[in-house]
């Protein structure tokens, strides 16, 4: 079976690396000329580990392909895979139209039977849509050919995609049609061995699955800072209630961890848009759009403690952000707290030294010349009046605290991700400043 990847963007090439690498021919599509360049090249536009081994091993296999016509390939395939991007417009809900652009370039170029999946994050009712984009096409052809739409969401997990494609805890697909679901099941066939379920559902359900599920995991994270800032307040460390609550079987340990707020392409987004098709729907979701409130608080949580930390004096400090990402094993910044965090210590007047494993360049196309960029950890603190941990990078876990002792002009950590042991941090007499817990040491 051939199968083309409608946009070569996170999901698009995951997907279409995965889907090579277990025997399927593939054609990923792109209408950026230099991006689909490069990947004939093996160079690959995003960081993701792994993916660059998939890309060489397929490419000189003989199964991955790349391509800025879908036109030109289009009659040659089975299934075609829309995995372009779904930006939130102006007020929170998702932006459609390359999707439609998608469907409509379908219609216009296909002579038999095609299965059109969507892989994109779409609100409920999208499919609908995309069905008669295409028809329209067909129609203005004169042409009656068959063909079916299905939903396919995407559960991959930044800096570990590769692993989730491999090795699937679920995947979930939602059409109406048979012949659909038989081909679908014969793709997902090599995936599913190890015992894991392909869901099949309607169409209006698989859609609403990927927002129903991204919301829960933000509310978690949301709930657990907010029950975090609290703890502050009462003397409670967050840590233990995390170990309390989590061993409850019906909660569960993952995604509880306080910090500085979620970021990146799908929770920020995924949350506004499922408020936004609920007010289109005439219903408030009061529990999400407080969810997105704490979380846009909790991005500044650093800042605050940091300038009550200098009495509202921070001007002409030397400031250092370890982590630029708004996760580990990625270099993505979309929504990321260190974005505002940098935001709001220029305004104060500080100088900002800045260090990320892979996202330096992500940041400096971002924010240019406003903050210094460091080669290593040691370099950036050196001078520093105090360390913002930001991002839990393994390298930072390791950091020799009593080198940076003698290279910062004042040991002071505030811990984003509470990765440091505060005890550990006292008795070396640094002063230690996290997130939900009892500070350790005073000014």
């Amino acid at each position: 079976m051939k199968i083309a990847i409608v946009g070569t963007g996170y999901v698009g090439l995951v997907t279409g690396t995965c889907l090579s690498e277990v025997g399927f021919d593939v054609t990923c599509v792109d209408i950026n000329e230099q991006k689909i360049e490069m990947l004939k090249q093996g160079e690959t536009p995003i960081y993701e580990p792994g993916i660059e081994d998939l890309l060489e091993r397929n490419i000189s296999k003989g199964r991955l392909h790349f391509s800025n016509s879908l036109a030109s390939i289009i009659n040659d395939v089975t299934v075609i895979f829309s995995a372009v991007g779904t930006p939130p417009d102006e007020d929170g809900s998702a932006d459609l139209q390359y999707v439609l652009n998608v469907a409509r370039e379908v219609g216009r170029n296909m002579n038999d039977y095609k299965l059109l999946v969507t892989k994109s994050t779409v609100p409920v009712g999208t499919a609908k849509k995309v069905r008669a984009a295409l028809q329209e096409e067909l129609t203005k052809r004169n042409k009656s050919i068959e063909f079916d739409v299905a939903s396919n969401p995407e559960f991959l997990k930044e800096g570990a995609a590769i692993a989730d494609f491999m090795r699937p805890d679920r995947i979930v697909v939602g059409t109406d049609s048979e012949k659909a679901k038989a081909l679908m099941e014969k793709i997902y066939k090599p995936f599913v061995l190890n015992a894991h379920p392909v869901i099949f559902t309607d169409i209006a359900s698989a859609e609403m699955i990927k927002y129903a599920a991204n919301a829960m995991l933000a509310t978690r994270i949301s709930f657990m800072n907010d029950i975090a800032n609290l703890c502050e307040l009462v003397g409670a460390d967050v840590n233990m209630i995390r170990r309390g609550i989590g061993s409850d079987t019906r909660i569960g340990s993952k995604f509880l961890y306080a910090g500085t707020g979620y970021g990146g392409s799908c929770f920020p987004k995924d949350v506004k848009a499922l408020i936004k098709t609920a007010d289109q729907n005439g219903y408030s979701l009061e529990i999400l759009k407080a969810v997105e409130n704490v979380n846009e608080r909790q991005k500044e949580i650093l800042y605050h403690k940091l300038r009550k930390y200098y009495n509202g004096d921070l001007a002409g400090k030397t400031i250092t952000l370890l982590g630029l990402a708004f996760k580990p094993n990625t270099d993505d910044m979309r929504e990321a707290p260190a974005l505002i965090l940098i935001d709001k210590l220029k305004q104060e007047g500080c100088k900002i030294k800045v260090y990320d494993p892979v996202a330096m360049e992500e940041c400096y196309r971002r924010v240019g010349e406003n903050v210094e960029y460091c080669d290593d950890t040691y370099s950036a603190l050196k001078d520093s009046d105090a360390m913002l941990l930001v991002t839990e990078w393994n390298e930072f876990r390791t950091i020799d605290m009593q080198r940076l002792q003698q290279i910062m002009r004042k040991p002071v950590i505030f811990d984003g991700r509470n990765i440091y042991d505060s005890n550990e941090l006292c008795q070396l007499g640094i002063d230690y400043h996290c997130i939900g817990g009892v500070r350790t040491l005073e000014k």
